[in-house]
């Protein structure tokens, strides 16, 4: 069995570790190459790959494909244009049937911000640009029959939400008071695991942890965590806001947990952050 990961980055490279430990191959790709040699490291065997020119590649043959590109602001490239221009790209090259296909997407699809709970089954009327650009890069992955994972905000070690500002001293902009919606690095990479294994064909499955927290809880945690003053809030910032600044909604993981059976290691952040930022402390 072999598995092909386009975009082999913070969260690809976990999936890949995943499935290395169970003897499976896995061919990663990267723009990097760099990277691709911390991929070979993994047991990955590396493909140096930018998704918007893929005709400058040849693909190799597998029999499962995880796509999870990243957005890299610093490539001065539209989002729209890595998201789903890219993706129709290399779905164009891929001339035969996969026996799987996880499309790894985002929670900002959604548009709900009345603090109520949010299933799969409900409406996406996305507030934000970068949530029209995943809804629309989703479009894309049905017309292959695949299994969309919509990812709540990730987190794990490397990687804590405003770490730079809460480490400044800086205050946190918008209501405290507004619910977030997170998952730990690790238990997002099982889920997204478990629907390559056992996803049904054309499914979404939201992937976030058992308890959506106030912008309060978190940024209090997160500062206790990095042993700094804990966090101010003021009113919101002046200007356009991203999804997660204004966003207010709770994501149910019920069909993660009934139809994938993901059993979480890190229910919430209060066990995911403190583990995490000692993950990185060695």
């Amino acid at each position: 069995m072999t598995t092909l990961i386009v975009g082999c980055g913070y969260l690809g490279r976990r999936v890949a570790h995943l499935l290395i430990g169970r003897g499976e191959r896995v061919i990663g790709t990267t723009r990097s190459l760099a990277w691709a040699a911390s991929l070979s490291k993994l047991g990955v065997e590396p493909l140096v790959l930018d998704v918007l020119q893929t005709d400058e590649v040849e693909l190799p043959t597998f029999d499962r494909l995880v796509y999870c590109v990243g957005f890299d602001r610093s490539a001065g490239v539209a989002m729209r244009t890595v998201y789903v221009d890219g993706l129709a790209g290399v779905l164009a090259r891929v001339d035969r049937d996969m026996s799987s296909f996880v499309y790894v997407s985002s929670t900002g699809v959604y548009g709900q911000d009345d603090g109520s709970w949010v299933t799969e089954d409900d409406p996406t009327a996305p507030r934000h640009e970068s949530g029209r650009v995943c809804l629309e890069a989703e479009q894309v992955a049905r017309g292959r029959d695949a299994r969309i994972v919509r990812l709540a905000g990730l987190y794990g070690p490397g990687r804590i939400v405003r770490r730079a500002a809460i480490l400044a001293g800086e205050p946190v902009a918008g209501d405290p008071e507004k619910v977030i919606n997170l998952v730990q690095i690790d238990d997002a990479a099982s889920a997204t695991v478990a629907a390559l294994d056992r996803g049904e064909a054309g499914r979404v499955y939201n992937v976030a942890d058992d308890r959506p927290v106030s912008r309060r809880e978190l940024y209090t945690l997160a500062a206790s965590c990095l042993e700094t003053a804990p966090p101010t809030f003021i009113g919101p910032a002046a200007g356009p806001t991203t999804g997660r600044e204004d966003a207010n909604r709770r994501v149910s993981n019920r069909r993660m947990k009934d139809e994938l059976g993901v059993v979480l290691n890190y229910p919430d952040v209060s066990s995911g952050l403190p583990a995490s930022i000692a993950a990185e402390r060695g």
